[in-house]
């Protein structure tokens, strides 16, 4: 939307046009084709219709409404196989805020009673309605030969990740009953 508004706003009102780089004149709508459906409310667009019909067939086929479906937060180890135990969770984060790492640590997970059947611990894998944030430094714990727990690291190099690392948790803390608690 931002680079509509700007490129409407380079061109003058009496010239509804911009020049390609070979000279020739190309219509501002036709470049800006994507948008020619926007709820853009500044200049209008001038389409000509064979070239509206064009972008109709080739751009904007229409597809079947599909809705969005909200996904519960949950935490695997092996994909498709949900955790059941919830973790003790622990942050760090650098002096500047640019990293950090969260420390999740399982006392007997549900993923031992199951990888027998469906398979080996691929992975540190957690999911809600933004995708996949995932880490493979996952280690398991034994005491006399039996499974005990697992601890998973996750690392962040970017407070972009940070963020969205703070939106599953928030997301996952509501849907499990966790709480902060800063020390």
């Amino acid at each position: 939307m931002a680079s509509l508004q700007s490129l409407a706003s380079t061109t003058s009102p009496s010239s509804p046009h911009l020049l390609h780089p070979s000279s020739t004149k190309l219509r501002l709508s036709y470049s800006l084709h994507s948008s020619a459906f926007s709820s853009f409310h500044g200049r209008s667009l001038s389409l000509s219709t064979t070239k509206c019909h064009t972008l109709t067939r080739r751009t904007y086929r229409q597809r079947p409404w599909n809705p969005i479906l909200m996904v519960q937060p949950k935490i695997q180890f092996i994909q498709g196989t949900d955790e059941q135990t919830v973790p003790d969770v622990r942050l760090t984060k650098s002096r500047d805020g640019t990293n950090g790492m969260a420390i999740f640590r399982f006392d007997q997970p549900s993923v031992f009673d199951s990888s027998a059947e469906v398979g080996d611990i691929t992975g540190f894998y957690m999911i809600d309605e933004e995708g996949v944030i995932q880490s493979v430094d996952v280690n398991a714990k034994f005491i006399n030969g039996k499974p005990a727990g697992i601890e998973a690291k996750y690392v962040m190099r970017t407070p972009r990740e940070w963020d969205r690392f703070m939106r599953f948790m928030e997301r996952y803390s509501n849907a499990n009953g966790l709480q902060f608690v800063k020390k």
